[in-house]
């Protein structure tokens, strides 16, 4: 008997269609909100002025080249290459961290205040101590964002190791497996899912630390962008700083489900 896949294709048409929507409708308020006039344009500018602020950003103009002589695409490049480099480091650090905390519960009793404390911090409290200890170059960027990634990473794999299924650590052992076979084939396959979540949320939560780490020498970068305009209240282009970076963090976003969807196809099934 034939299933239909009707309901399938209506399902998929929905979900892609509902976001295509909803920025439509947000385009509209937007536009509307700005005609009325309630607010100065140096506030809500129109869509077609932040349209234009973003072609001039990729553009030569007037003998201009984009803002402060890179185009908007090397802006975003050498922010996520600063992200990238944060990310790498934060995540490979706070998996490790969490593997062991959640294996060995005394380490987890020292590390994890102090985990916690790291997370709750806000970036500029402490951006400024490393620009005293590393200056104003690359290094205090991408420390910032490598302590912002950390902690997400840690936290959800630490959890994630310690709920491992006892049934099948036992099962493990009880076949002769040493405590690093173990860890390497049953508590970590089984933590994978939770971690790659982890991953995800350090992502989100580096690049919620760009503009902060990008506020000394920040340019080439969007966060430097960003905090050059707004000393101008530039707001355009202050607009198209925050949607550059939103855009290329949903793009990572969904690049990250993709590779979890492939490496870890038994989500939901142990």
């Amino acid at each position: 008997m034939a299933v239909s896949t009707e309901p399938v294709r209506v399902h998929r048409f929905t979900r892609n269609l509902l976001p295509l929507l909803s920025v439509a409708v947000f385009l509209i308020v937007w536009q509307l909100v700005a005609a009325a006039g309630i607010w100065s344009e140096t506030f809500v500018p129109h869509p077609i002025t932040v349209w234009r602020a973003a072609i001039d950003l990729s553009t030569t103009h007037d003998g201009v080249r984009g803002y402060q002589g890179y185009l908007l695409w090397e802006h975003l490049y050498m922010t996520l290459r600063r992200v990238l480099a944060g990310v790498v480091v934060g995540v490979a650090i706070g998996v490790a961290l969490g593997v062991a905390m959640g294996t060995i519960g005394w380490l987890r009793s020292i590390l994890e205040p102090w985990l916690t404390f790291l997370r709750t911090l806000p970036p500029l409290a402490y951006f400024f101590l490393l620009v005293i200890w590393l200056g104003i170059d690359e290094a205090p960027k991408v420390t910032l964002l490598a302590l912002a990634a950390l902690p997400a990473a840690a936290i959800a794999t630490t959890t994630a190791v310690a709920a491992a299924p006892i049934g099948l650590v036992e099962s493990a052992r009880a076949l002769g497996a040493t405590r690093a076979q173990v860890i390497r084939d049953v508590v970590f396959p089984a933590a994978l899912p939770e971690t790659f979540t982890g991953v995800r949320l350090a992502v989100g939560m580096a690049y919620s630390s760009v503009v902060a780490a990008e506020l000394f020498n920040g340019l080439p970068g969007i966060g430097g962008v960003v905090k050059d305009a707004s000393n101008y209240n530039n707001t355009p282009v202050v607009l198209v700083g925050i949607a550059a970076i939103g855009i290329s963090g949903l793009v990572i976003d969904g690049l990250l489900r993709a590779v979890e969807r492939r490496a870890v196809p038994w989500r939901g099934k142990i």
